[in-house]
């Protein structure tokens, strides 16, 4: 039996009828940002973002295919206001969070990649203080009913999974390519995520799983 948040999060699955005109902004937000980084030619900063972005979309897919698999619940969901909901775990403004996310988690970044603080090297540590303060949101949005969990090992009591899974991966990734000395594998990394990310939506949504 689904549990009632993501029933609630299912019954607004992308109806438009909640869409709201804040969104352009947003989007202008988001354009502004990376015509900035593409404007100093911080094309390092903006795959990584792109790459940081990606990863999400894929952290998305297998969530919503958790509640399809187990028609309980996905590991988390968003049944708050919004104004679309695009997958069970996604809104728009989520979405758009992701998006710009990475450049703000690069621009804290010092120069040198081998420098070590706290004898931790910086990248390393930089990932796991931006994952613990994600988390950290996470616990706050779910304490207003915004962001839901139903599962034992997936919640407030129980961070781990989320640290690892839900972000530190996110950081890694993106700072792996950020520090890249190849564009074309920058790119290829880029690429593989995005492809991997629309053959997902593209096969899963065909069988109506998402």
């Amino acid at each position: 039996m689904a549990a009632e948040s993501a029933l609630q999060a299912q019954a607004i699955l992308r109806d438009t009828s909640s869409f709201s005109w804040y969104v352009i902004p947003l989007l202008v937000v988001v354009m502004y940002i990376y015509s900035q980084e593409a404007e100093r030619g911080n094309w390092n900063r903006i795959l990584a973002a792109l790459a940081f972005w990606g990863m999400d979309w894929f952290n998305e897919l297998w969530n919503s295919l958790i509640f399809h698999i187990t028609d309980f619940a996905p590991m988390w969901a968003a049944p708050g206001d919004t104004a679309y909901l695009i997958l069970i775990g996604l809104n728009i403004e989520i979405s758009f969070m992701f998006a710009i996310a990475g450049i703000a988690a690069t621009l804290a970044l010092p120069i040198d990649k081998h420098l070590k603080i706290l004898g931790i090297n910086n990248r390393l540590l930089f990932a796991m203080v931006w994952s613990a303060l994600s988390v950290g949101v996470e616990i706050l949005l779910n304490s207003v009913g915004a962001l839901t969990w139903e599962w034992s090992f997936w919640n407030a009591d129980a961070p781990y999974l989320i640290f690892l899974f839900g972000y530190m991966t996110f950081y890694l990734v993106c700072y792996w390519v950020f520090d890249m000395d190849s564009r074309k594998k920058q790119i290829a990394v880029v690429a593989s995520i995005f492809s991997f990310d629309l053959a997902g939506l593209f096969v899963f949504g065909s069988l109506g799983w998402l």
